[in-house]
This record gives C-alpha cells, sequence and structure tokens, in this order.
C-alpha cells in the first residue's frame, strides 16, 4: 500500500470517527454543565432550608406570645371584673352604702321615753315632816309622719350612694379602656413590625449571597442591615409602651407584677358589645342608662324628702306625759303632831312653740338643693348628648378611613414592595428602592393601626357615654 492510499484510508477513518468524538465531547460537556447546574441547584436549595431554618428560628424568639394569646390571654370582661372587686375607690363607695342603710335603721326608730323621780325633802328647813316623792313618764310623739319622713330620707340617701357606685364604676370602666386600646394598639404595631423583619431579615440573607459572589455591592447589604436594626429599635419602643399599658391593666385589675397578663383580643376585630346602630336609639339608651342622670334624680329626691322633713320639724313638737305624785305633811295640834298625806296622779302633753326658729334657713337651703339637682339633671342630659354625638360620628369617620386603607391602600402598597422586590433580585433596581417602598408600607401600616385605634377608641368612648355594661 503505498503513502497516498494509506493517507486517504487514514482520512476517511477520521471521518468516520470525528462524529463519535465530537458526540462524546458534547456529552461529556452536557454532562459537566448537568453536574454544575446540580451543584448550584443544591447549593441553592440548601441555602433556601438554611433560610427557613434560621426565619423560624427567629420565629421562635417573637416576643408576640408573651403578650397575647387566644387560650391564655385575659379578655377584657375579666379584666373590668377584678377590677370593680379590688378598686379603692368602690369599696369606700360601698362602705358609705352600708353606712347609709345604718342610718336607715336609726331613722325606724321610735324615740326614747324619759323617766323623771323626784324626791323633796322639809328636814333641811326646820320642817322634818314635811316631804314629797313623785316619779313621771314623758314620750314624745312622732306627729306630722315625721319618723317616715326620716325613713324616706334615709332611702333616698342609700340609693344615691349606690348611684355613685355605679358612676365610679363607669369612670374606671372608662380608665381601663383607654390603656386596654392602647394596649391593642401597640400589639398591632408590633404584628407589623415583625412581618416587615421577616421579610427584611430573608432579604438580608440573600444580598448577603449576592455580596459574597460579588454580584452586589456591600454597601446594599449596610443599607439593609440598618434597616433592620431600625426596625427593631422600633419594635423595642413599641413593646415598651406595650409593657406600660399592660401593667395599667395589672394595676386595675388588682393582678400581681410578677403575674403573666396577656391580652386575648385582636385590634383589627375586637369589638364592644350591645352598640346601638342608630343615634336616635343611642339617646335613648344614654339617657335611661347614664348614672349620672340618675345621680340628679336622686338629689332632686333627697332633696325633697329633706325639705319636707324640715317642715315637719317646723311645726310644734308635742311630749305626752304623766306623772304620779305622793306626798306627806306635819300638821301641828293641841291634840299632838301627825302628819298629811295625799297622792296625785297627772296626765298632760308638753308642747313646742316654733315661734323664734322656724326652721327658716334649713328651709331655704333645701329649696336651693332642689333646684340646684334640677339644673344639674338638665346640664346632664346635654352633656350626654353631645357625648354620644361625638362618639358616633367618631366611629362613621374611622370606618370610611378604614375602608379605604384596607381596600385601596394596603393591596396596592403590598403589590409594590412585591413587584420592586422581585425586579431587585433581578438587579434591575437598588437596594434604596426597596427599602423606600417598605417604608411606605410601614407608614401605611401605621395609619392602619392608628384609624383601627381610633375605631376602638371612639367605640369605647361610645360605650361609655351609653352607660351600659358588659
Amino acid at each position: 500500500m503505498n503513502i497516498q492510499t494509506l493517507g486517504r484510508t487514514v482520512f476517511s477513518v477520521g471521518l468516520l470517527l470525528f462524529p463519535l468524538v465530537f458526540q462524546g465531547s458534547v456529552e461529556a460537556q452536557t454532562q459537566i454543565a448537568q453536574n454544575r447546574e446540580a451543584l448550584e441547584q443544591a447549593s441553592q436549595t440548601e441555602v433556601e432550608e438554611n433560610l427557613k431554618e434560621e426565619t423560624a428560628k427567629r420565629i421562635e424568639k417573637s416576643i408576640l406570645p408573651s403578650y397575647y394569646s387566644q387560650t391564655d390571654g385575659v379578655a377584657l370582661q375579666e379584666i373590668v371584673k377584678r377590677a370593680f372587686a379590688h378598686n379603692g375607690e368602690i369599696k369606700i363607695a360601698m362602705l358609705e352604702v352600708e353606712m347609709a342603710r345604718a342610718r336607715l335603721q336609726q331613722a325606724r326608730l321610735r324615740q326614747n321615753p324619759t323617766l323623771e323621780i323626784e324626791q323633796s325633802s322639809g328636814r333641811f328647813v326646820g320642817s322634818a315632816g314635811d316631804g314629797e316623792f313623785s316619779f313621771g313618764l314623758a314620750l314624745p310623739l312622732d306627729v306630722y309622719n315625721q319618723r317616715q319622713k326620716r325613713m324616706d330620707l334615709a332611702e333616698a340617701n342609700i340609693t344615691l350612694k349606690e348611684a355613685e357606685i355605679a358612676t365610679g364604676k363607669r369612670e374606671l370602666t372608662a380608665q381601663i379602656l383607654v390603656s386596654y386600646s392602647g394596649a391593642l394598639a401597640a400589639l398591632q404595631e408590633l404584628k407589623v413590625l415583625e412581618d416587615l423583619l421577616e421579610l427584611d431579615t430573608q432579604t438580608t440573607r440573600f444580598v448577603q449571597i449576592r455580596v459574597n459572589e460579588g454580584e452586589t455591592s456591600p454597601l446594599e447589604l449596610s443599607l439593609l442591615q440598618t434597616e433592620v436594626e431600625r426596625l427593631r429599635a422600633r419594635r423595642s419602643l413599641v413593646e415598651g409602651r406595650l409593657r406600660s399599658e399592660i401593667s395599667r391593666l395589672r394595676f386595675y385589675a388588682g393582678i400581681g407584677y410578677q403575674e403573666p397578663l396577656k391580652l386575648r383580643e385582636d385590634l383589627a376585630v375586637a369589638t364592644l358589645p350591645n352598640l346601638p346602630v342608630t343615634i336616635d336609639t343611642a339617646f335613648r339608651v344614654a339617657l335611661s342608662n347614664r348614672p349620672e342622670i340618675r345621680v340628679a334624680e336622686l338629689e332632686e329626691e333627697l332633696a325633697t324628702a329633706g325639705l319636707r322633713l324640715i317642715r315637719s320639724q317646723s311645726k310644734p313638737d308635742v311630749t305626752a306625759y304623766t306623772r304620779y305624785r305622793q306626798g306627806r305633811a306635819g300638821v301641828d295640834d293641841p291634840r299632838g303632831s301627825f302628819v298629811e298625806r295625799d297622792r296625785s296622779v297627772t296626765f298632760g302633753v308638753a308642747i313646742g312653740l316654733p315661734i323664734l326658729n322656724k326652721n327658716q334657713g334649713a328651709k331655704a337651703e333645701a329649696e336651693i338643693a332642689i333646684r340646684l339637682a334640677q339644673e344639674k339633671r338638665i346640664f346632664a342630659e346635654q352633656v350626654i348628648k353631645n357625648e354620644v354625638a361625638t362618639a358616633f360620628a367618631r366611629i362613621e369617620a374611622t370606618e370610611e378611613a378604614l375602608s379605604r386603607l384596607e381596600t385601596a391602600v394596603l393591596p396596592r402598597s403590598r403589590k409594590n414592595v412585591e413587584t420592586i422586590r422581585s425586579v431587585y433580585e433581578i438587579g434591575e433596581l437598588k437596594i434604596t428602592d426597596l427599602i423606600n417602598e417598605q417604608r411606605r408600607l410601614l407608614d401605611a401600616n401605621r395609619d392602619l393601626t392608628e384609624v383601627l385605634n381610633e375605631r376602638y377608641r371612639a367605640n369605647a368612648d361610645f360605650f361609655i357615654a351609653l352607660g351600659i355594661n358588659f
């Protein structure tokens, strides 16, 4: 075989083997690419698993379970109930009611009789045989129905003291609702902050990977870490406000400082019972339930009962009495001295004459007290109607603002954050764009918390203005 024939043979074999070699090379490169992609996917999966573990670990350290629980939390009604049982002012008012009942017991009693005993003797003036002994009994009479008027006055005082207890409970409930709404608002803001912290923490992990791979500037990571720390500082501040409000609730409820107190309600769904839906109904409910109206009416009744008693005491006092008298007297006679004895029984009535003192000043004071109570009632009605109307208007305004935030503002803001986050992940936007949009979302959530708090406060003021209870 000559050289040319050998060359042609080698060339032909080469042509036959080239596709096989090329195919093997392509397959090798494809396998290498597949292996690289698998490694990258495994790395990405590992990163994602680490992120999930870290996120779960961060959620376990959430501060919300320390202040909120639907199973172990204390309801508002329970806090109010315990506050009524432990409040010092209410205890004092209840003791005043007991004192008023004791005065009623005293008013039911009739006046005591008077026993008079008298012994006279002439021994000290030279008449040893003369002497007299007498005893009498006097009984003041309750004329002009004075006893019943005293009882009416005492009973009116009891009812007034009980109404004052209702007023004290209403004021205490108002104070509790202020702290309770503040605690719910702080709890709501904490939830928002923790949600944003979770998102920023995940983004920080993602940016950290990109910085390690040289795809992102370390400045972006620093900016995001600063935002995370800012949110954590804000969370600490809100937590302090929440702890302060819960501390007040502990004080009202008589719970020890070391005992836990968790909230059961969420601000977004917290409601108060028995609220009327129309303002006319609210006016009727408030005027029939508010203790101020009842106190003013009772003060008028008390002053009227006092005036009746004073008028009865301005009339003549009558005292019935009886007296037994036994006397002896010595008589000188030529035939000798002897003692003369006599006995008598006397019946009579003593009448006090109200000529100079007719209780003129007391009558005038009682009449002024009646007019004063009437003016208090009229003014209380005006104040109550204004409180009801103001709270009702606030509720309507907050409902409208809440509807706009929930239907227009927050959904768009969340969508904007998601969009900007996706665009940032493919490298088309800066981290500052994402941070700014997240801050706008935070501001929108703060607006929502403010509106929810204002709505609850308005409902609480409406509840207090109506004078109803739990």
